[in-house]
Formats: C-alpha cells, sequence, structure tokens
C-alpha cells in the first residue's frame, strides 16, 4: 500500500493516477476540511481531466484521511517554500512529514519524496531526523527523490507522457520506486542518485526563468526606446539556433517563480545570473504599473477606479494563484496607497482581493481601461467585447486595433 502525503496540486492527481490504475492508495492531508471534500466527492481545484480521473481512482478504492497509515511506500508532496530573506529552503513541512512518517511505517519502508528541493536537502534535513529517530537507513527505512514535473493546466497529460526522474541510495530501491511510477508514466524514467536528481529539478525551473528574464529584460530595453519587441522577437527567432520567449507581466506559479531562489540562497557568490534573472521577473509587476500610468497618462484618464485587471491566476486556464503576477502588482499599488482598481477573473470563483468581480459583463461595463494580466480562453473567445476599452496587452493575446503593449 501506498500513503501519499500531501493532497494538493502535486499530491492529489498522483494519488489519483496511482489508484486508477491497480495501486492501493491512500491520501493524508493535514487539512481535515480538504480531506472532508475529498471524502464527500468534491474535489479542491480545477483541472482539465480531473474529475473523470477522481471517479475513476474512488471506484478503485481511494481513501482519504488526514492521518498517516502504516505503508510499504510514502510519497511525500507537501508545500516547499523559501525564506524570503535568507532565500533558503524551509523544510519545515518535509521534515515534519518524515517525523510522522517514523511513528507508524512498516520496517523497510520506502519514503519518495516528490516535493522540488534544493541539492542536498535530504542529506541535510531528511536524514538526521530518521538517524536521531533510532532509525538505520538503507534497513529500517529507505530514501528516493522523484521530483514532479507537471503543470497546472496541463497534469493529466504530463503525469502519463513526461518523463521522470528517481533518485535512490541504491539501485534496487530506485527500480522499486521505478516500478510503481511505471503503472502509469509512459515516459522515460531515469534512475541516479538523490543529490543529482534534487538539482536536476531545481536545474530545469532555473533554466525556464533565466530564459523568461531575457525576454523581459528586452521588453524593458526596447520600451525605453519604442521599439516593438513582439516584432524584434519573431524576426530573431527566425534564426534557425534562436527561441526567445515572450516577454509578460511577471513569474507565477510555485516553481519557476521559488526554485531558483533555492541556488541564490545555497551558492550565494556564484548564482549571479540566476539571481540576476529573479531580480528582473520580480520587478515586472512593478513595469507593469509604469505602462498603466504612461497609458493612462496619455489617454487623459485620471480615476483609477476605472481601471480593470483581467486575470488573477499566474497562467491562463487554471485557478492556481500561487505567486500570480496579479497578487504581486496589486500588493505593490496597496503600499503606494492606489485603491481602488477593478478586478476580475473568470477561474476564480471565490472573493481573495477587493473590487473583484465574478461576471466578465459586469466588470467590462464598470471599466474605461483593461489590463490583460492572463490570457484565459475565455477572453481569447470574446476579445470583441473589449472594442471601445483603452487596452493594455501584458500577454501579447489582443489583436484589436490600438492596442498598447508592453
Amino acid at each position: 500500500m501506498i500513503n501519499v502525503i500531501g493532497l494538493g496540486y502535486i499530491g492529489l492527481p498522483t494519488a489519483l493516477m496511482l489508484a486508477s490504475h491497480g495501486v492501493k492508495v491512500v491520501g493524508t492531508d493535514c487539512n481535515r476540511a480538504l480531506v472532508d471534500e475529498l471524502n464527500a466527492g468534491r474535489l479542491s481545484f480545477e483541472e482539465k481531466g480531473l474529475n473523470e480521473l477522481f471517479s475513476a481512482a474512488v471506484n478503485a478504492g481511494i481513501r482519504f484521511t488526514h492521518e498517516y497509515q502504516k505503508a510499504d511506500m510514502y510519497i511525500v508532496a507537501v508545500p516547499t517554500p523559501y525564506d524570503k530573506r535568507s532565500k533558503k529552503l524551509d523544510a519545515c513541512y518535509i521534515v515534519s512529514a518524515v517525523k510522522e512518517i517514523m511513528k507508524v511505517s512498516s520496517k523497510g519502508a520506502i519514503v519518495v519524496l516528490e516535493s522540488t528541493v534544493s541539492p542536498g536537502t535530504v542529506d541535510k534535513y531528511i536524514r538526521p531526523v530518521l538517524k536521531s529517530g533510532g532509525m538505520v537507513i538503507g534497513k529500517d527505512i529507505n530514501l528516493a527523490h522523484a521530483p514532479e514535473r507537471i503543470i497546472p493546466g496541463n497534469m493529466i497529460h504530463e503525469l502519463k507522457f513526461n518523463a521522470r526522474t528517481i533518485g535512490a541510495d541504491n539501485p534496487d530501491i530506485a527500480e522499486k520506486v521505478k516500478a510503481v511510477y511505471s503503472t502509469f508514466c509512459e515516459g522515460e524514467i531515469v534512475t541516479t542518485d538523490i543529490c543529482t536528481a534534487e538539482m536536476t529539478k531545481v536545474v530545469e525551473n532555473t533554466y525556464r526563468d533565466i530564459n523568461i528574464a531575457y525576454a523581459n529584460e528586452l521588453a524593458k530595453i526596447c520600451r525605453s526606446d519604442n521599439m516593438d519587441v513582439y516584432e524584434i522577437i519573431r524576426i530573431a527567432n527566425m534564426h534557425p539556433r534562436v527561441n526567445i520567449l515572450s516577454p509578460g507581466p511577471g513569474v507565477g506559479g510555485h516553481c519557476i517563480s521559488v526554485d531558483p531562489w533555492f541556488l541564490v540562497g545555497d551558492y550565494p557568490g556564484l548564482a549571479n545570473i540566476i539571481l540576476a534573472a529573479r531580480k528582473i521577473n520580480d520587478s515586472m509587476p512593478e513595469f507593469v504599473l509604469e505602462r498603466i500610468h504612461d497609458v493612462m497618462k496619455e489617454r487623459g484618464l485620471k480615476d483609477v477606479t476605472r481601471v480593470g485587471l483581467y486575470g488573477i491566476t499566474y497562467k491562463e486556464d487554471v485557478d492556481d494563484v500561487r505567486e500570480s503576477p496579479t497578487l504581486q502588482m496589486l500588493e505593490c499599488m496597496e503600499k503606494h496607497l492606489a485603491h481602488g482598481v477593478k478586478v476580475y477573473d473568470p477561474w476564480v470563483k471565490r472573493d481573495i482581493v477587493e473590487n473583484q468581480y465574478h461576471d466578465l459583463d459586469k466588470f467590462l461595463d464598470e471599466v474605461d481601461m483593461v489590463v490583460i494580466l492572463v490570457g484565459h480562453s475565455e477572453l481569447k473567445d470574446n476579445m470583441h467585447k473589449l472594442r471601445g476599452k483603452i487596452i493594455l496587452d501584458t500577454r501579447n493575446v489582443c489583436d484589436l486595433d490600438g492596442v498598447y503593449r508592453l
């Protein structure tokens, strides 16, 4: 039996996928309200294909509880935030999970850490906890790291088809973990040591962060001299060895905007490009505010309450607002005592900010200027409704005339 610890954006789909492919699974989360919702047949977030997967897993016998179970394998998918001062990983959640596992685990059980962590985390935090509890690693308990590689909006497909990395102390344990993931994963599964697996996942997200930062810095450079960054990128990308990404209002989500800080915190003085990229991407919400100010001034719009922000989530067609550029921007406005801007997102059903709307037409009726921060499909299908509005498009998705861009 496998006990999946943490039933959030990663743990829940993983547990459901395993259960629906014939593995006996119990999902555990410390949030009792979440567990109650799952046991009542209600999902905690929206995701394409998740309802069908949930039904299949329930029919296969998956259970949800707030208690840790005696199991042969534990898959730990709990949050791994970073300390905003030191930039280092905060390992409190994974340490807490391991301590609870120690109380109930079978002899020889395998603990698989799925949460993304900085290189050396297992050595620095997990092994000492196990040893201090009197456990012999490799005998009483075994360790592995299998970092997730999925993205909200395409989770089910990527769980099935993305390649995976499994790090373990010895090849036999790696193969046992590989066999479990092979029940549903059709992508290549590579086995290696734990530290390499830890570093590989962080490197992947850092690579993307740096590439996004390059595009965002180009946007700033081009804006300073009134050049069209999108046309420049389009032409540059015709080169067979150039692939510049599109600039945007910032970087959100719990991976790309967080994981590079692990390297900055652990390797100060060495992670220089990584630090510069993080600073560039973190500066984009404020850059968008400057663009809003410039456009308002040009168009003679003085009332900020007539400005509407379209999009709260960190990317299109998901309900995930973690590290959202829109929320970062609103926080910046709050610091400057700027209030009254309207906000709307079709994917965010509950009120999480002031002046949040839940109907597109009502939102548009109340604003003269629309700032596109997320390119949801709903907007793309209703772009005609923006005619007559002042539009600042930070995602390059609007093809109406007279649109302002980054």
